[in-house]
């Protein structure tokens, strides 16, 4: 739970000390600019709302790990909800009202988040048609977080990136959704971001990698 909340709070801090020029130039995110991933964290921001207030009876179907869907296909824009995305954001105009409101909401989804797991981690959640326990719920978006914190600091070098428990953690938790081993030699957010197609790996990077630069990417959603 401690390394959601870091992670979460790491990231929106990120965004509070954005210019507001920066908000126009190009993420980690193919085609998004950082206003659009900022959007997109606000609509997360919603869904861990949404989901922590939807208590469920079942077993649980998917744990921290599997929560994760694996495919070989980047993201090409054309999904509805990343387009709906995209004019959300453009429409918000002032980047302040983008940090202004996902300060609110991002707020309000780190409260709950600390209350819910304080209450009963074990409690379950639906969420996407499955059902989760909230440790595992909120385990799960420590990757999040931290891959669209790496998302949001690709082009601005002067921004710090994501905390070194919720990379190691995401690389881990890479590790195991993909049955990959990268090697030790990789830092934790190159794994990421070699991992999930961020970027194409080196020459060198490949060599290392063997018969599994084969399978990459591994596209998360």
């Amino acid at each position: 739970m401690g390394q959601f909340s870091d992670s979460w709070a790491a990231l929106r801090a990120a965004v509070a000390g954005l210019e507001p020029e920066d908000f126009e130039r190009s993420c980690g995110c193919a085609g998004w600019l950082i206003r659009d991933l900022v959007c997109h964290l606000i609509i997360d921001s919603q869904d861990v709302l949404i989901t922590l207030a939807t208590p469920a009876d079942a077993e649980p179907t998917r744990n921290a790990l599997t929560y994760w869907e694996v495919s070989d296909t980047p993201p090409n824009g054309e999904d509805p909800l990343a387009a709906l995305t995209v004019r959300l954001a453009a429409a918000y105009g002032d980047p302040g009202l983008l940090t202004f409101h996902l300060d609110d909401v991002g707020s309000a989804a780190g409260r709950a988040a600390d209350l819910a797991d304080l209450a009963d981690p074990n409690l379950r959640v639906a969420t996407q048609g499955q059902v989760l326990t909230v440790g595992d719920y909120l385990d799960a978006y420590v990757l999040e977080w931290t891959l669209h914190h790496l998302d949001l600091v690709a082009h601005l070098p002067k921004v710090a990136g994501p905390p070194a428990p919720g990379l190691a953690r995401s690389r881990a938790m890479l590790d195991d959704i993909t049955g990959v081993r990268f090697p030790a030699k990789f830092s934790d957010a190159d794994v990421l971001l070699v991992g999930t197609g961020r970027r194409a790996p080196t020459d060198s990077e490949a060599a290392d990698l063997g018969a599994a630069a084969a399978r990459l990417p591994f596209v998360l959603g």
